[in-house]
């Protein structure tokens, strides 16, 4: 069985294809969305998505979330004194998901598609595969989450040549993608982004507009604080769906504080983060030599989309108002689920021919001659530009510059600069050449850009045939073999979420966690009801558990929103 799966910063789901269409799988809890959060405890237990957003306000040192920023980093997370990667955080909610899906589906779940942030660079998708590998799952096919969404719109079924721009604002991430459809080809022309800027950062401007207005420093605030201010400014950015204002009250110590803040002040605090947004949406119409004029539908992708503020910066930028016919959670997973189905060439669905771009060029360093027998080295080469159509393969040829040189190296290089030290470097090849006279020996170098964004590189001796090639993998996911299995048994040994059981572990946090947040009197009553709840676990009555629960769960929601 193959799904697909939306892997999110805040949030993510999964989601099959059936014969009436792409459905959603709910996850242990009966819910869509799973929380994008890891937390694990002293004894080694690990815990994912809600049960372990709870955790992290009750033990924050415990726990990780807005780990896919630095996914292909080299930034480790400290989880109760064990150190982990952003792609062995992100296998852990792999893993969940698989879990999920096999037992809403009743068999096993052994490959996935799993959608990636349209900028995300080599190492980013790379690492992204990975955290799929380590979770049991065969990754066959990285999506960027804006093709997937464009696949989700049913823009691929469209009768007419097309351009459509895909706005992806999720939770850490920003994309915007121009595709275009023309017979029974969907093309993605250009893309570009901010792999910082999503909603998080909007939750942190209220947080910083609240703060100023109220005094208070967050530098200086335990993490369980922070957690509790966090929790209370996404909950107030919520309201601004439904009302112009928000009121945002938070504990701190002893002292309760409050502001009512109205949309237009929210809004202009968010003032350099519109801004910011616009730069991406210039650059990608710049690359797909495209007008404003010419984009025939904007569709509204990724949870931050539901912001009123974000709807009407969008409506009055492209002077049209864009689309969010499908749920802007829930577009993503469900056209991987759809891209699956297409990979297993369902039936079902119409035939489409789907391409994809390079979202950064690839190139490598090379020497210049700046005048007549002086040369320079330190500049960049393009081989394959940013928003070529992929799969690509493209050759240069190179030359010695020097009398009798036997050796030659290759940076494989990715990014815009003109000067090879301000881009990324993935790696570096070298090879023997003959001895010759500077100019005679010339070797080429040929990149190739897969759909699931592998780069590989090849050098040929043009003179002697040599060849010397290699898959770049980036310094910070490169595993073997045995070490990925030795991470499959860890996951196995720690995974141990017991199905029956996670609902009322859940239950349990929420109230120990009302219970430090509150006093006097409500103190008395969370205790009762706690105390209620684990009588009635301790019978092990499923109908008396079942009855306790509920009346717990109604009591905690009530108390949580007083």
């Amino acid at each position: 069985m193959i799904i697909g799966i939306d892997l999110g910063t805040t949030n993510s789901l999964t989601a099959y294809f059936t014969p009436e269409g792409a459905k959603l799988i709910p996850n242990r809890l009966g819910k869509n969305l799973t929380p994008s959060v890891v937390s694990i405890d002293e004894e080694g237990q690990i815990y994912v998505g809600e049960t372990a957003q709870e955790r992290m306000r009750l033990y924050p040192l415990t726990a990780a979330s807005v780990f896919k920023r630095s996914m292909g980093s080299d930034k480790e997370f400290t989880l109760s004194g064990k150190t982990y990667r952003a792609e062995e955080l992100s296998s852990f909610v792999l893993r969940s998901l698989k879990e999920d899906a096999e037992a809403y589906l009743g068999e096993e779940v052994t490959e996935a598609v799993i959608s990636v942030p349209a900028y995300f660079n080599d190492a980013r998708r790379r690492a992204t595969k990975k955290a799929g590998e380590l979770a049991g799952l065969k990754v066959e096919r990285i999506i960027s989450e804006p093709t997937a969404a464009a696949i989700a719109y049913g823009l691929y079924q469209e009768n007419k040549n097309t351009r459509f721009l895909v706005f992806d604002l999720g939770g850490g991430t920003f994309d915007v993608s121009i595709l275009e459809l023309f017979e029974n080809i969907l093309e993605v022309r250009a893309v570009a982004g901010d792999n910082f800027l999503g909603g998080e950062d909007f939750t942190d401007a209220l947080i910083k507009l609240f703060c100023e207005a109220q005094g208070l420093n967050p530098m200086e605030m335990d993490l369980k604080s922070l957690e509790s201010l966090y929790h209370r400014a996404e909950e107030c950015k919520k309201e601004f769906t439904q009302s112009n204002v928000c009121t945002l009250s938070f504990r701190y110590g002893d002292t309760v504080y409050e502001q009512t803040i109205s949309a237009p002040e929210y809004e202009a605090a968010c003032g350099d983060l519109l801004e910011r947004i616009r730069q991406p949406i210039k650059r990608s119409l710049n690359d797909a030599g495209v007008r404003l004029s010419q984009i025939d539908k904007v569709v509204l992708v990724g949870g931050a989309t539901k912001m009123p503020m974000i709807r009407h910066f969008v409506a009055k930028l492209f002077r049209r108002l864009p689309d969010a016919s499908v749920n802007p959670d829930e577009a993503v997973a469900l056209g991987a689920a759809i891209q699956a189905a297409m990979k297993e060439r369902n039936e079902a669905i119409r035939e489409v021919i789907l391409t994809d771009v390079c979202p950064f060029t690839l190139g490598t360093e090379v020497v210049r001659e700046v005048e007549e027998g002086r040369y320079e080295g330190g500049h960049y080469c393009p081989i394959i530009e940013r928003n070529t159509v992929i799969p690509a393969s493209r050759t240069e040829r190179m030359y010695t510059i020097r009398d009798n040189q036997t050796r030659i190296t290759v940076q494989i290089l990715q990014g815009e600069s003109r000067f090879a030290r301000n881009n990324l470097c993935l790696g570096r090849l070298e090879i023997d050449i003959p001895k010759a006279k500077a100019g005679e020996e010339p070797v080429d170098v040929t990149y190739t850009y897969d759909i699931n964004s592998i780069l590989e590189v090849e050098v040929k001796v043009v003179s002697t045939g040599k060849t010397v090639r290699q898959v770049i993998k980036s310094q910070y996911t490169q595993m073997s073999d045995e070490e990925i299995e030795q991470r499959l048994k860890d996951l196995s040994y720690l995974k141990i979420h017991p199905r029956d059981q996670e609902e009322n572990k859940l239950l349990l946090l929420k109230g120990e966690r009302l219970y430090e947040e509150n006093i006097g009197n409500k103190r008395l009553l969370i205790e009762q009801e706690l105390n209620l709840f684990e009588k009635a676990l301790d019978s092990q009555e499923a109908a008396q558990i079942a009855q306790a629960r509920s009346r717990l769960q109604s009591f905690l929601e009530r108390i949580d929103k007083q």
